[in-house]
Parts: C-alpha cells; sequence; structure tokens
C-alpha cells in the first residue's frame, strides 16, 4: 500500500569552482529523486486511490430516545445520545453539535417525526450556532395525520453549511403548532427483519477551510 510521506528537502553537495560534468550530473540525481518524492505524494492525494490517507473531520450522531414538545411556543433542540463515529466533531450537553477544527462544514439531519392527531400538523426546522438562529435555515414541513389506527410519519431531511472557528457549536432546532407532533424512535422489527429507527440521524462533514472573503 502506498503511503504519503514527506518529503524532506535534499542535502545539496558544494559546487566545485570550475564547471565539472560529474558534480552536474550527481546534482540532477538529487533533484530527480527529491521531485520523484515529491510527484509520489501528490499522486496518493490527488491520483485514482486520491485522498485515501486524508484525515478530515467528520461525525455521525443519532438519538434512541421520543422526543417531545410540551409547548407550541417553544423551540426545542435535537437531542444526540449516541455516536456511531467522531473525528474532531463531538456533541456537547446533548445537542450541540460542536467543531475541533475551524472551518465549513455540511450538516446534514434525518429526523422521524410521528403524529398521533387526526390532522395534518406542521413543524419549523431551523439551526442555531452558538445560542443564536441561523438567519434564512428554516424549513417547513406537514406532518400526515393519523389514518385509522395508525399514527402518520414523516422524515424530514435537510442539509446546511455552517462557518465554524474551533469550539463553535450547532444545534438543530424545531418547534411544532401543536403537540401531538413528535420526534419518535422505533424498535426493530422482523417479517422481514428490519433495523431500529432512531428519532434523530445527524451527520457532520469537514468541507473546506475558511472560504475566501467569507
Amino acid at each position: 500500500m502506498s503511503q504519503i510521506n514527506f518529503p524532506s528537502p535534499p542535502n545539496l553537495p558544494l559546487s566545485p569552482n570550475q564547471f565539472d560534468t560529474r558534480y552536474q550530473d550527481g546534482l540532477n540525481n538529487v533533484f530527480r529523486l527529491y521531485f520523484n518524492r515529491i510527484s509520489g505524494t501528490l499522486q496518493n492525494i490527488l491520483g485514482p486511490q486520491g485522498g485515501q490517507f486524508l484525515n478530515f473531520p467528520s461525525a455521525a450522531f443519532y438519538d434512541t430516545t421520543d422526543q417531545t414538545a410540551a409547548s407550541t411556543t417553544v423551540a426545542y433542540p435535537v437531542s444526540l445520545n449516541s455516536t456511531s463515529f467522531s473525528n474532531g466533531v463531538t456533541v456537547v450537553s446533548g445537542s450541540r453539535i460542536t467543531a475541533a477544527y475551524s472551518g465549513i462544514y455540511n450538516i446534514q439531519f434525518s429526523l422521524q417525526y410521528v403524529n398521533t392527531d387526526s390532522q395534518i400538523h406542521d413543524i419549523d426546522i431551523w439551526f442555531r450556532k452558538n445560542g443564536t438562529n441561523l438567519a434564512d435555515s428554516n424549513s417547513r414541513f406537514s406532518v400526515p395525520n393519523k389514518h385509522g389506527s395508525v399514527d402518520g410519519h414523516l422524515i424530514a431531511t435537510l442539509n446546511f453549511f455552517a462557518d465554524l472557528v474551533t469550539d463553535d457549536y450547532v444545534e438543530i432546532m424545531w418547534r411544532t403548532d401543536n403537540v401531538a407532533v413528535g420526534l419518535e424512535t422505533l424498535p426493530s422489527t422482523s417479517s422481514p427483519d428490519r433495523p431500529a429507527i432512531p428519532s434523530a440521524i445527524v451527520t457532520a462533514t469537514f468541507v473546506s477551510s475558511k472560504l475566501e472573503g467569507a
């Protein structure tokens, strides 16, 4: 397997007082070896297997509890109580997706909503950064009503780019126009076998360093 090794600058031999073919050939070989090492490094980054040794901050979180609303006039943060993997991004205080490194992050969510009422109800979902609402980050979804004895369900999914510096955090907020709507976790089932459904799945992926002029 190829590996990325840092190419050390070559130690160049001292030049003679007069032109010497052997010295020039040796110098050319030193530079040839150095540039070959640089080319090999770039090949590992940009070639057919490009990126396999790059380590970008990223994480995936989910929640295994039902999340309910006690009021239609209160904003609730989406809770995340479990981690699939975490590299430079963590959940703090149960809902704060916190970056260890500065940069542009793609925050994506998949939220499992349930409606136990016989009427369709709306929910709003938006982003907060360090406790302040992010402008123009809100979305509205309509959760289907209960049909017969079966509750209505909706997967709300969205992604948003956030400009974060070290220790900044993002929260996913939601509100409902009726407390019959909430986030629901469903157990694994059989016939056929199906995995459990978390109430929330959230991923955070480092996209780039801070954009020029941003």
